[in-house]
């Protein structure tokens, strides 16, 4: 590699779920008044990239796709560290789901490459707390043609010479260690680091820095009818909570010996959901074979 690394973060600004309320008629999310935050998976993606441009100099750029307000996300990000911000805002893009924001966000990347340089490595999440669905990565890989990575714990090591990468990434049953060429697209897994502080320089740096905003026209998106709601094979039928359970939590008095009181806990599940019991003694008899 004879550039600089360069990591783009793609982040996205989210309505704060401790303070989110459902509508009791339409059972849809009620948005207005809620305060709006930093995706916070996002923020060990934005860590991560911060991280190696520490360690190997280069710069990070980070991208939103959101209405103007999520300007504000953005310059967040900048009080972190990050060296630029890109937000990507039109209101063809409203409703998009995965599938649409995903290619949003693969042409908002190409004209960042154009721009400013290709992307060694593209950081998200592993998901949005609105959304829960981890497809936007996955998808912005697909579309670019990046190698993908997901639900990443750790980055043991880069060699950006050779364009070589080691990550941790979790799985069942264990951890996996896996080796990749750049350029690559990387979901981080939540705890897998610290966010830092940000300093009083680069505060200062953020609220005088300038966000770079495109519309669909600017990141050359032509066909409409591949964003927001037209381009958004998804229907969401109904968002409601889950109900209070009437089933109360049942108390089991400690035994005179650990193995005692193990058996008894065990006693009173099988004794409650025999059904557990049964799949339990089944799985073990085809061991057994």
């Amino acid at each position: 590699m004879n550039q600089p690394l360069h990591s783009v973060v793609c982040i996205k600004q989210v309505p704060d779920s401790a303070q989110i309320r459902v509508h009791p008629v339409t059972n849809t999310i009620m948005r207005q008044g809620v305060p709006t935050i930093i995706n916070p998976y996002d923020l060990f993606a934005l860590e991560e990239a911060l991280r190696l441009r520490d360690r190997f100099g280069g710069k990070v750029t980070v991208l939103c796709m959101g209405p103007m307000t999520a300007e504000d996300s953005l310059r967040k990000a900048l009080t972190f560290g990050a060296d630029r911000a890109v937000l990507l805002s039109d209101r063809y893009f409203a409703g998009s789901d995965t599938l649409a924001t995903s290619y949003a966000l693969s042409m908002a990347l190409l004209q960042i490459a154009r721009e400013f340089g290709a992307p060694d490595i593209i950081f998200t999440g592993k998901q949005t707390i609105d959304g829960d669905t981890a497809q936007v990565g996955p998808g912005i890989a697909k579309r670019l043609g990046y190698n993908q990575l997901t639900y990443i714990s750790k980055i043991r090591d880069l060699d950006p010479d050779g364009g070589a990468l080691v990550v941790e990434r979790r799985a069942e049953g264990g951890t996996q260690v896996l080796q990749t060429k750049l350029p690559v697209l990387i979901t981080m897994l939540e705890g897998s680091n610290e966010m830092r502080r940000g300093s009083i320089e680069t505060a200062l740096a953020a609220a005088r820095a300038q966000v770079t905003i495109w519309n669909a026209a600017a990141v050359g998106i032509e066909d409409l009818t591949r964003c927001g709601l037209r381009g958004s094979p998804t229907i969401v039928k109904k968002v409601f909570a889950p109900g209070a359970r009437s089933e109360k939590a049942a108390m089991i008095g400690a035994e005179a010996t650990p193995e005692a009181s193990a058996h008894a806990v065990i006693d009173a599940i099988f004794g409650r959901m025999p059904a557990i019991e049964a799949q339990l003694f089944e799985t073990a008899a085809q061991a057994a074979y």
